[in-house]
């Protein structure tokens, strides 16, 4: 399977070109009267193929920095994992986004979900070539991948802004992919918000922009004055603006939660923080209710015989008012491999399920590092 932009997410909230929680539930006649899921429409699935890429796109009159060098350091990714992968069957084996290059060594930082688990990554070359790359880390808690090419690029890389709140401009963005100009749209931020992802992840200030970039994983926010990295492209999004409103755009991590730890990701290939505790389950806000919507085979939900279809009442006895909420009280209770106790209702019945909580880190199979 080839991912495009998003990935097949199988435990985000659409499949292929949404923003990461339900596909694992599409089909199931238990769940099929769900039309939001994580704060999204389903009934709002992009078609099968890529949307014409929306105008404008940026002049050098938009900008403060040189458009054609600063566009240069986003480049093409393409990625390749075993087949016996954890992530495969939900990621698929070929995936394709794009990367940002950000120092002078030759590394870039893109969206975990195209490099995870892979072996064989190459980027894209200013001759057209594919360039061999190595996975230098990954970072679960942000959504970060590094990459490092085996040889240099030979282009200019772009500064991470240190300061996104201040430099994140009201009006005007550079939402880029590789491609350059033709790729680049001149967009506008629409707001920045909490975001909970059913598999287990969440940012507090994520950024949301439109139009919709049609090939947003990877792809660079960039400030028009400063011409620094404000952000990642991480999904599509319904509704940007959090306003119940008909329109369609992206969710970007913000680049600044990579400096405190870039370096552990560049010497040890993760954060070093204590592990959250990791249940191995997706989760998705639907009719009212937290429902798990699909399970990681061995993972630490699936030994405790949590099932598809299981609603989530309480965690460590207290009532849970949403995905956020849910998130917060399992990270309280310790670092990984504390116990999480859970109460579930599976069809008329309540069940008491302690789940063993893993690290994330660990369930992946991690290529050797050179």
């Amino acid at each position: 399977m080839r991912i495009h932009s998003i990935a097949s997410y199988k435990h985000c909230s659409v499949p292929k070109q949404f923003s990461l929680g339900v596909s694992y539930i599409f089909g199931r006649e238990n769940l099929t009267e769900i039309t939001r899921a994580n704060g999204h429409r389903l009934d709002g699935i992009l078609p099968l193929g890529e949307p014409p890429m929306p105008e404008p796109q940026p002049t050098d009159n938009d900008v403060s920095f040189d458009l054609e060098t600063g566009l240069s350091a986003v480049r093409s990714l393409k990625s390749k994992v075993p087949s016996d992968a954890h992530s495969a069957r939900n990621l698929g084996t070929e995936r394709e986004g794009n990367a940002v290059l950000i120092d002078e060594n030759g590394t870039l930082v893109t969206i975990g979900y195209l490099i995870t688990e892979a072996t064989d990554v190459s980027i894209g070359g200013t001759n057209g070539e594919e360039i061999p790359a190595q996975v230098v880390g990954y970072d679960h808690r942000t959504g970060f991948g590094l990459v490092r090419t085996v040889e240099p690029l030979g282009l200019k890389h772009l500064t991470i802004a240190s300061n996104v709140d201040e430099l994140l401009p009201d009006n005007k963005v550079v939402i880029a992919a590789a491609g350059g100009v033709p790729a680049s749209i001149l967009g506008k931020v629409e707001g920045r918000r909490e975001f909970a992802g059913s598999w287990e992840y969440m940012i507090d200030k994520a950024i949301f922009t439109s139009p919709l970039h049609p090939r947003w994983s990877g792809g660079a926010l960039i400030d028009p004055a400063s011409g620094f990295l404000l952000g990642i492209g991480s999904l599509f999004v319904q509704d940007p603006g959090g306003k119940e409103e008909d329109n369609q755009g992206n969710m970007f991590v913000p680049a600044d939660l990579l400096l405190p730890i870039f370096n552990e990701l560049v010497t040890t290939g993760r954060a070093q923080s204590l592990a959250k505790p990791w249940l191995g389950m997706q989760t998705t806000e639907a009719m009212g209710h937290l429902v798990v919507s699909g399970i990681h085979a061995g993972g630490p939900a699936d030994k405790a015989d949590i099932q598809v279809g299981d609603i989530i009442e309480e965690i460590e006895s207290h009532l849970i008012d949403n995905l956020s909420d849910m998130y917060r009280k399992i990270w309280a209770v310790g670092g990984a491999g504390a116990d999480v106790s859970l109460r579930v209702t599976r069809g008329s019945h309540q069940l008491d399920i302690v789940i063993r909580s893993g690290d994330r880190h660990d369930y992946l199979k991690v290529p050797q590092r050179h």
